[in-house]
């Protein structure tokens, strides 16, 4: 499968409402801004994920599926970041809030 760049200017599907648990929204304002990781969240920088999860995140775009990108702040905390399968929201959170 080819993976499209994750360069074009276009988002590649709508985030719906943006949401953030409160936990990732303090390690967001140590470490990074939420509009950073969301820009590359809907261009397809899936950050910290397998190949495996690649291919899949590139599959669910196209099959309407939920999407699941996963980035480490310069804290080292990981902050994750889905979107829902119908489009309706995308949220950030800490993984083990999942």
């Amino acid at each position: 499968m080819k993976l499209k760049s994750v360069n074009s200017g276009e988002p590649r599907f709508p985030l719906g409402d943006l949401v953030t648990t409160p936990r990732a929204l303090m390690a967001l304002q140590v470490a990074a801004t939420p509009t950073a990781l969301l820009i590359r969240h809907v261009k397809g920088d899936w950050g910290d994920v397998s190949e495996h999860d690649r291919h899949q995140n590139e599959f669910a775009i196209k099959a309407g599926l939920r999407i699941l990108s996963s980035y480490t702040l310069a804290t080292g905390t990981k902050i994750w970041v889905i979107t829902e399968a119908d489009r309706s929201a995308t949220t950030l959170l800490l993984p083990e809030e999942y």
